[in-house]
């Protein structure tokens, strides 16, 4: 099985991939944080810089419907020494939506074919899909993949759910199914892939993923990885959580100006790495409160001395 990185908007930035990599890896691609200005921002590229993705086999994400931004963006990129990039169209955020941007892209067809013909015809690049099942109606999907069957999509990631479903109940495997039955080009699975154990059947784990997919050699992971960093490499030391932790903090307190900016994406990350804590909410709680750095330490510091820690496979 092939693992890749899913990009999360504010946390899997390249601070956070390189202090994974170091600690962890077992990641054969890492997606970037979706691009979305036609000149990059200066945080844009800097979470694109070579230097900062030495031993990485990074894919930097682009998020627009105006295929001359794409092109535009997929120039810088290329700049860098990149020879693929992947477009956004599942992210199912509302102000994204809103401007028909990610998932909302999927709701105009049409648009979507034309931009697609522009720039597979135009890009220098290879291009890559990430990609929700439609918006409203599972009717959708049939539709989308007639469209994109038409192009040379370097690898389709598919995040088998509407955009009106978000992240919540389950994911309609069917739907992966058709797009196997039916596309000529390399398919990734993505959503709720939280346990690497084949021994388990569960939801979310590999058993039952095979189970339903025995086709499927590729899965993407978000979620599960920042719930359980340890989850690809098998390696559930509480020492090696510990160090990754400081590691990531000290690079944010050396990249961002002020507590405040830095307790944010740490504040953001425990949300999801409380999960492999047990019984923990008192300990998330002082987390959460801390207005400035010595508090959050003494914070991180209260639950990481804690029994409460639990392995997971």
């Amino acid at each position: 099985m092939k693992y890749y990185l899913a990009p999360m908007e504010g946390i899997t930035t390249y601070n956070f991939r390189r202090t994974y990599h170091k600690y962890y890896g077992g990641v054969d691609k890492y997606f970037t944080p979706f691009i979305a200005n036609r000149k990059l921002s200066s945080r844009e590229r800097n979470d694109i810089l070579p230097e900062h993705n030495i031993g990485m086999n990074t894919i930097p994400q682009i998020l627009t419907n105006r295929a001359e931004d794409f092109l535009s963006i997929a120039k810088s990129i290329s700049d860098y020494g990149y020879e693929t990039v992947n477009l956004n169209l599942g992210c199912p955020s509302g102000t994204v939506v809103a401007r028909k941007r990610g998932a909302g892209f999927l709701s105009i067809p049409e648009e979507l074919d034309r931009f697609l013909d522009e720039i597979y015809d135009k890009c220098p690049l290879k291009i890559s899909i990430k990609t929700r099942i439609g918006m409203e109606n599972l009717s959708e999907w049939d539709r989308l993949l007639a469209i994109y069957a038409k192009y040379p999509v370097e690898e389709f990631i598919i995040h088998p759910r509407l955009q009106k479903e978000g992240y919540g109940g389950q994911v309609h495997l069917d739907a992966f199914q058709a797009a196997q039955a039916y596309l000529k080009m390399p398919l990734c699975y993505n959503g709720d892939y939280v346990c690497t154990s084949s021994a388990s059947d569960g939801y979310g784990s590999s058993g039952w993923l095979t189970s339903y997919l025995p086709d499927t050699d590729t899965v993407m992971v978000g979620r599960g990885i920042l719930q359980n960093p340890g989850m690809l490499a098998g390696n559930h030391s509480l020492s090696t959580l510990r160090a990754f932790h400081d590691e990531l903090l000290e690079g944010y307190i050396e990249i961002m100006s002020g507590d405040t900016n830095t307790l944010y994406k740490m504040k953001d990350l425990w949300t999801f790495m409380i999960h492999s804590f047990e019984n923990s909410e008192k300990y998330l709680k002082k987390i959460r409160k801390a207005t400035n750095m010595s508090e959050y330490k003494i914070a991180v510091d209260a639950i990481f001395r804690s029994d409460t820690y639990r392995v997971t496979s």
